[in-house]
């Protein structure tokens, strides 16, 4: 699963890396965790690509509890187009969530886990697949939220965990976000490993609250 993850790009960069009609301010975060309200990239109704704030943990149009975004943070590749939850976000409402890396938890025996950061070597921004919704409350307001799609780990993040956001390379952007395609399965497959590159962190970053640049140096 994906339960971390790091944005430090400020807007004006977001704007021009990401090719953005228009996008919201934003400071930078260290340690995003589910239901942070934070920028995620969509196409507009009217084909702009913009960037807006939503919060991370998908609600289902249709849901009547919103507690439900709370075991909605991911949704598995493998299973996203029979899942209800995630069938028709997955068909109409997909979008990129960008950042600059994300942790993972390793299996360390007789000890607690050990947080890596995980990135792409050239240090540039990632674009993470995932899916949004929008839902109306008891009084009427539109909440808008997201998920995080995983996938398989590649040869980089074996060791360390099973499974691995889906990175969307830049060429597929386009297509990644236009509901009027379809042809985005082979899309869902773990990233290029040649491109990545994780080391160790601090266990600070369990705890939620930590946030810092210091998060993402590596362990000496």
């Amino acid at each position: 699963m994906c339960g971390r993850y790091v944005l430090f790009t400020c807007s004006e960069e977001l704007i021009s890396y990401f090719g953005l009609d228009s996008s919201t301010g934003h400071g930078p975060h260290y340690n995003i965790a589910p239901s942070a309200i934070v920028p995620v990239i969509r196409q507009s109704p009217q084909g702009q690509r913009v960037a807006d704030l939503l919060r991370w943990g998908l609600i289902p149009n249709w849901s009547k509890d919103p507690m439900i975004g709370a075991r909605l943070n991911n949704a598995r590749a493998e299973s996203i187009t029979e899942k209800p939850s995630f069938r028709s976000a997955y068909r109409q409402r997909r979008c990129l969530i960008p950042a600059n890396g994300f942790y993972e938890w390793q299996e360390v025996p007789g000890e607690k886990k050990q947080p890596w950061y995980i990135h792409l070597k050239s240090d540039m921004p990632m674009a993470m697949g995932g899916l949004w919704e929008s839902w109306i409350d008891p009084l009427g307001a539109i909440v808008r939220t997201f998920c995080v799609i995983t996938t398989s780990a590649s040869d980089v993040m074996q060791p360390i965990h099973e499974r691995m956001p889906v990175i969307i390379p830049k060429d597929h952007w386009a297509t990644w976000l236009d509901p009027k395609r379809f042809d985005v399965e082979a899309m869902l497959a773990p990233y290029d490993t040649a491109v990545m590159e994780a080391w160790p962190v601090s266990r600070r970053v369990s705890r939620a609250s930590e946030e810092g640049e210091e998060l993402i140096l590596p362990l000496t």
